[in-house]
């Protein structure tokens, strides 16, 4: 996704990159979450992907609040989001 000025390109690329972690670490948490309900209680695994999964969306939130609202208009209606 390209920015609409310069400026905010490299801030825009980390909030999508970020974005893009925390999406796989969502996905992995949801797995783990599927597998302890029908093999039994391992939390530390849980704990452990939700903490990768709870630092990532901060981070994705850092960069956001360093650009305008509009970019983060644009990468919440794109297919990312």
């Amino acid at each position: 996704m390209k920015a609409k000025t310069k400026a905010n390109q490299n801030n825009l690329n980390k909030a999508i990159s970020w974005l893009a972690k925390y999406n796989a670490f969502n996905d992995q948490r949801d797995l783990v979450e599927n597998e302890q309900e029908h093999a039994g209680d391992d939390t530390t695994a849980w704990r452990r992907i939700n903490k990768k999964c709870e630092d990532s969306y901060e981070r994705y939130s850092e960069y956001c609040d360093e650009l305008p609202t509009y970019e983060v208009s644009r990468i919440e209606k794109s297919e990312l989001y």
